[in-house]
């Protein structure tokens, strides 16, 4: 039975969804219940992941404090990189088989916790590093087995939503770009989110943080629909990333709601608690959202982005040339609702209602727009590159960045409108990206 007209089934396609997620616990100060969490989860002997810089800051030194007070032994490695790669995967994989861990905790951002997640496999399922890696970027794409370390993962930024998904993305030398692995086994056992870790982020890394979180929900929220997809056959063979569907519907919503009242006032003011808090948790509900459903064309035309990036940089992040990834996404975000609207245009309008722009009196026809309008609006008041062409790219770097976005086609069959990732659509949505103003 079809849940709503979005979602009509038809013959030899799903007509099922499989909900997912961890335990979550969500609060100030609940950093000093994971301790007790681990001890009651029977952990005995903790991998505490970091990185160099949180290795020295007030969550880690409170989750490995908690640690000790519940008489869980812990060692602490804070060797993860701000953007992991396959070599970094390794290292983190021999420091847990090393170790003899039966759990892992993990304190930090997206890095560290898919760090976490990818070292585990390695560590406990050993293979060359682009293994698990499906053609054409990687070795076929290996089965991910399981189980892995038992894993709590603690967010101290408030956008990526790893702590909530079945995903870990991993840049590999080899082929020069990111690529993301799935499987149910990533899925951490608890995720622990206290918001007052963000309080004292710079407000680049805010922002960034803000950009990820709004492309989660809303490249959730305007995914393929599940009944899209084939019907697998059977139950436990359906993919993690199955498609927008009802139950992501809710946590995606909300975390648009969210993120239309909060996003602004939460860089404008660092001592506004409120607007932090409500970014944290929109944070946690789009990943819960997005692990459920996958992101599509703004994130797989990031990937790219980022690995041919020349010089830019962001003060708040280490001194070499990087675009973080909020950065990467929100930049292609424009150009692509503009294009992917023709498809769902009212789900496109309900979004942009949810981030707060006018959709009175708005048609189907100006879905891509309306919400592309208020996408912008939002890049301007943050302080934004103005588009691709604000990072540095020009319209001669087009075709090298579309030729780079192939290694997503699985992101990029995800888009509710059908995208030619080998003709002139993927040139066309680079273009488009260049500049928005």
């Amino acid at each position: 039975m079809a849940c709503c007209h979005h979602y009509l089934p038809s013959e030899g396609r799903e007509d099922a969804f499989t909900a997912q997620m961890p335990l979550v616990t969500f609060g100030r100060g609940v950093l000093a219940e994971v301790g007790d969490r681990a001890a009651a989860r029977g952990f005995r002997r903790v991998a505490l992941m970091t990185d160099a810089t949180l290795a020295g800051l007030p969550p880690v030194a409170k989750v490995g404090d908690a640690l000790a007070r519940a008489g869980v032994d812990h060692t602490v490695y804070d060797e993860t990189l701000v953007e992991p790669t396959g070599g970094s995967v390794q290292a983190a994989a021999r420091f847990l088989a090393e170790g003899s861990f039966d759990a892992i905790v993990s304190v930090g951002g997206g890095s560290v916790i898919d760090t976490a997640k990818a070292a585990s496999l390695h560590a406990l399922h050993p293979a060359d590093e682009l293994a698990y890696v499906a053609a054409p970027a990687g070795g076929g794409g290996r089965p991910i087995e399981g189980p892995l370390h038992p894993h709590i993962a603690c967010p101290t930024t408030s956008g990526t939503g790893s702590e909530c998904t079945p995903l870990t993305v991993v840049e590999f030398d080899q082929i020069g770009t990111k690529v993301p692995l799935m499987s149910r086994h990533f899925m951490p056992v608890e995720a622990v989110v206290d918001p007052t870790c963000a309080y004292s982020l710079p407000r680049s890394v805010v922002a960034a943080s803000a950009f990820d979180l709004l492309s989660h929900a809303l490249e959730g929220f305007t995914a393929r629909q599940h009944t899209r997809y084939p019907r697998p056959a059977s139950g436990p063979q359906r993919l993690p990333i199955q498609g927008a569907n009802p139950w992501s519907d809710l946590y995606c919503r909300e975390a648009l709601r969210l993120a239309g009242l909060y996003l602004e006032r939460s860089l404008a003011d660092a001592k506004d608690r409120e607007a932090r808090d409500n970014m944290a948790w929109a944070a946690t509900l789009a990943g819960i959202g997005f692990g459920n459903t996958g992101t599509h064309a703004p994130h797989a035309m990031a990937y790219p982005v980022a690995a041919l990036n020349r010089d830019f940089r962001v003060e708040g992040y280490p001194g070499k040339p990087m675009v973080p990834h909020g950065y990467g996404v929100i930049v292609n975000s424009p150009s692509v609702f503009r294009f992917t609207a023709q498809a769902t245009p009212e789900r496109h309008l309900e979004a942009a209602d949810h981030l707060g722009a006018e959709t009175r009196g708005a048609t189907p026809a100006d879905a891509g727009e309306v919400l592309a309008g208020r996408l912008i609006a939002l890049m301007k008041a943050a302080g934004m590159p103005n588009g691709i062409g604000g990072i540095g790219y020009r319209a001669e770097d087009v075709s090298a960045l579309a030729e780079r976005v192939r290694f997503q086609r699985r992101a990029l069959g995800n888009a509710p409108r059908d995208i030619d990732v080998d003709g002139e659509d993927m040139h066309r949505l680079y273009e488009g990206a260049l500049a928005y103003w």
